[in-house]
């Protein structure tokens, strides 16, 4: 009976230390979504100034750069310093520097500010997703995954529409729900563990403790997940700008068109679930296939019809492929590199977020036009699919999840 107590107990404190990680990923995700809707108005307050058509932008952009850069240092110092006194100190910056363009009337130290909130952010995603592979493994793992990234999808949706409500009342009201980083401190410290010392208090050692990090399947896996980003951002970034070159400038027709999408992707996460058996390179072949063929559709739709069939398509293979590789990545990570090596994995997945406007930009600029970049684009997800199907063994099969190494047996 205590037996039984005990574990209803472990299992209620896991499964609200599972919630609290699935909450805290969607706050980096405010870094960009949130004031997208205000940048018009805030470039008309700072109207005049130096270098202003400039960094506006940089504004926006900021904290997706500050993570691509930094997640890799915030991931050596989560394995360190620990995950958890990480954690609880990037939601402290968050909360603080989010929030600071509600006083401040300089550009320039917005953008400092904005850069704070970026290195909060690579902290928050690097020890979120490194905790959820730290207290789950196996299935549980694999739906916790799905359902962060259901969670970080429908997370961007809501929040750039209440960004759109709050931007009514002014440009600086959106920053005030940074805010909220600072309600995550107390939570955390009271739900949430540290694996690591929990590992050294029982003198019990994982296996694979003292191997060496396992730079040549985290390569092959940041590959993919970059590729991979660079994909899944051109619906929401160019869907409006495609459609305006159909006739179409209706700020709803482009929303309801984005939501199809992210609605697209909280189904094809959800087949994760059921789907993983069969291992990273066949279903990561899968799904670049259906993301490919949805971004070529894209590129040449002709009525806003077709652009809702493309952007759901797209989707399908979007959900499917981001749980994929971050559990992959999971799954080839011992506890003592696990933090390191989510730092990578979350620096190619905001490094490719970051890199995907200006890649469809260069390409437009090289003599064809938005639709021919994202069509490109396109077929660069394609070979992706062909590379997928010989990635796990260039990766070196190193795959620690004993339900990853079944799936990945199935495959070969």
């Amino acid at each position: 009976m205590n037996v039984s107590l005990a574990g209803d107990a472990s299992r209620s404190r896991r499964s609200g230390a599972g919630l609290l990680l699935l909450l805290g990923s969607c706050l980096p995700i405010l870094g960009g979504v949130l004031i997208a809707p205000v940048l018009p108005r805030i470039a008309g307050h700072f109207a005049g100034g130096a270098n202003t058509a400039l960094l506006i932008p940089i504004v926006l952009t900021l904290p997706a750069l500050m993570i691509a850069l930094f997640s890799p240092c915030a991931g050596w110092v989560a394995d360190r310093l620990g995950r958890k006194r990480l954690l609880i100190l990037a939601m402290l910056v968050y909360g603080i520097c989010g929030p600071l363009p509600l006083l401040l009337n300089d550009l320039t130290a917005i953008l400092l500010s904005r850069a704070g909130l970026g290195l909060a952010e690579a902290a928050i995603m690097t020890c979120c997703t490194t905790l959820i592979g730290d207290y789950y493994e196996g299935q549980a793992r694999a739906r916790l995954l799905a359902w962060q990234t259901i969670a970080t999808s429908l997370s961007a949706a809501t929040f750039f529409m209440v960004g759109g409500m709050l931007g009514e009342h002014g440009w600086r009201t959106p920053f005030s729900v940074y805010f909220i980083g600072l309600l995550f401190v107390p939570l955390m410290q009271l739900a949430l563990w540290e694996p690591l010392r929990a590992k050294a208090s029982q003198s019990v050692l994982p296996a694979a403790m003292g191997t060496r990090f396992p730079w040549r399947s985290l390569s092959v896996i940041c590959l993919l997940t970059m590729v991979a980003t660079l994909g899944f951002f051109i619906v929401p970034v160019q869907t409006g700008f495609l459609l305006g070159h159909l006739g179409i400038d209706s700020p709803k027709s482009t929303g309801m068109a984005i939501g199809i999408s992210h609605a697209a992707v909280f189904v094809g996460a959800l087949s994760f679930r059921w789907l993983s058996r069969f291992g990273p390179g066949l279903l990561l072949s899968a799904a670049f296939l259906i993301s490919g063929i949805g971004l070529l559709l894209l590129a040449t739709a002709i009525d806003y019809r077709a652009v809702v069939i493309a952007v759901l398509i797209n989707g399908l293979g979007c959900g499917l492929m981001l749980p994929t590789v971050v559990n992959w990545a999971l799954s080839s990570l011992s506890l003592e590199h696990r933090g390191r090596g989510t730092g990578m994995f979350t620096a190619s997945f905001f490094g490719g977020q970051f890199a995907s406007p200006l890649l469809v930009m260069a390409l437009s600029g090289a003599g064809g036009g938005r639709a021919e970049a994202v069509a490109l684009v396109g077929w660069g997800v394609l070979l992706a699919a062909v590379f997928s199907l010989i990635a796990p063994r260039l990766a070196g099969l190193r795959l620690l999840d004993p339900i990853a190494v079944k799936g990945d047996m199935a495959l070969h």
